[in-house]
């Protein structure tokens, strides 16, 4: 499966969750569920939107203290929902405040390693937890050059509240649920004129979001306003990594989805297209081309490999990471790391193997597979959410639960019981659904 990216209206955050839950319905509790396990208290919604010319959907959210959402104009200034601006404490300007308080909470800011910390603790599958940790990883880098300070000093204003927080956890958990084998997305306009921030005005687009966007192909409409946000244009980054200009390639159109912003834009509809390609074997049992990179480690502690595999799981192309204990030379235990990764992500995949961990030298080559068709679905019961994978096997199809949602269950048979109900479930729907 390919998703292709259309971006008529722009691209942020709560456009792009929405356009994927529109084409993909059955996700929108398992969105839920990992915006909760971040902030219990935060609230996302999925609701249907007409503006007149086309019909999608908008993805809201609600805190306690938080504005309510959605507002037609809740930012004048842009076309879409969320505006983060990053600030570093230590780069010379005044507050005008008592530097005694705490400066994030005094100013609504929220340091980067804070949110780092509360991703890394949630209650969060490890595919969405990388995925979320990258997309922020990528702005708060971008935010840390515009500044010219560490990454670890970036502390956000509006990204850090509870709204963008929660569009990048649901971008995160709709990434990693579809798993897609690759992302592209159309030339991306990027607006004029000028953004209200904190710290004064700053043009647009911003200039976090034009170092996010090097070599990505952009266009001008004619429509002024910021239309690609900071936040969307790190989930663009996320997705095609070094390869921005990947163009829409050849294939079966599938689902399609909408998803709206909250501001009117002049004669045009504020949206963002998901369209869903197909290649066949996402339909039917069939080949598929890989590639396998393979090397070993034994000078790299075991909390820090697991973390940089954890990474590299998240990363586009890749398709699947393992490890094995081997014994190498002079008698040292080492692990074995094999990747697995489409042909097309080979060459980033190889630099983020170098990036994630300590070895100095790796072997790759091509391999042909097999794949059976799937699709993920997330079902209620006994008041949580269960991710199920449905496949279609030779014999009939099979559904597997998702380990992970049934971990906090107290012994084996009261795990085993739920997911058993959740397969059941989830076997009933789709069978409703065809």
């Amino acid at each position: 499966m390919h998703i292709h990216l259309d971006a008529l209206g722009g691209v942020a955050g709560d456009m792009f969750a929405a356009a994927l839950l529109d084409a993909f319905p059955e996700h929108r509790a398992g969105v839920s569920a990992s915006v909760r396990a971040v902030d219990a208290r935060i609230a996302c919604a999925v609701s249907a939107h007409n503006d007149g010319i086309l019909s999608g959907a908008r993805f809201t959210v609600s805190a306690p203290g938080a504005e309510p959402v959605p507002a037609p104009h809740r930012h004048a200034h842009t076309g879409q929902r969320d505006h983060p601006h990053a600030h570093g404490h230590d780069h010379g300007h005044d507050h005008g405040h008592d530097h005694g308080h705490d400066h994030a909470r005094d100013h609504g800011h929220r340091p980067w390693s804070e949110i780092r910390a509360a991703l890394e603790t949630a209650d969060l599958a490890p595919a969405v937890r990388a995925h979320a940790l990258g997309i922020f990883g990528h702005l708060a880098a971008a935010e840390a050059r515009v500044h010219g300070i560490a990454v670890d000093a970036v502390a956000f204003h509006e990204v850090g509240a509870a709204d963008s927080i929660a569009d990048i956890v649901a971008a995160a958990h709709l990434i990693a649920a579809l798993e897609a084998r690759s992302w592209s997305v159309s030339a991306l306009p990027l607006g004029s004129g000028r953004v209200r921030t904190q710290h004064g005005p700053l043009p647009v687009p911003a200039p976090a979001t034009t170092l996010l966007l090097a070599g990505f192909s952009t266009l001008d409409d004619g429509i002024p306003g910021e239309r690609v946000t900071p936040t969307g244009a790190a989930i663009l980054r996320h997705l095609c990594g070094d390869d921005p200009g990947r163009g829409r390639p050849r294939g079966i159109l599938g689902r399609t989805g909408i998803g709206f912003g909250t501001k009117v834009l002049p004669g045009l509809s504020n949206c963002l297209r998901a369209l869903v390609l197909e290649d066949g074997a996402a339909s039917r049992p069939g080949r598929r081309d890989l590639a396998v990179i393979a090397f070993e480690v034994d000078d790299q502690s075991g909390e820090d490999l697991a973390t940089g595999l954890d990474r590299l799981r998240a990363e586009p192309g890749i398709v699947d990471v393992v490890q094995m204990p081997v014994i190498g030379k002079k008698g040292r235990m080492m692990a074995r790391i094999q990747v697995l990764v489409r042909p097309e992500s080979l060459e980033a995949a190889v630099a983020a193997c170098f990036r994630e961990t300590t070895t100095i030298g790796l072997r790759y080559h091509p391999v042909e597979g097999a794949v059976l068709a799937r699709a993920a679905r997330t079902v209620e019961h006994d008041g949580r959410s269960v991710r199920v994978k449905i496949v279609a096997r030779p014999g009939g199809r099979t559904a597997k639960a998702e380990a992970d949602d049934a971990r906090d269950r107290p012994d084996h048979a009261a795990r085993a019981a739920l997911r058993r109900e959740a397969e059941r479930l989830a076997l009933e729907q789709e069978q409703e659904e065809r």
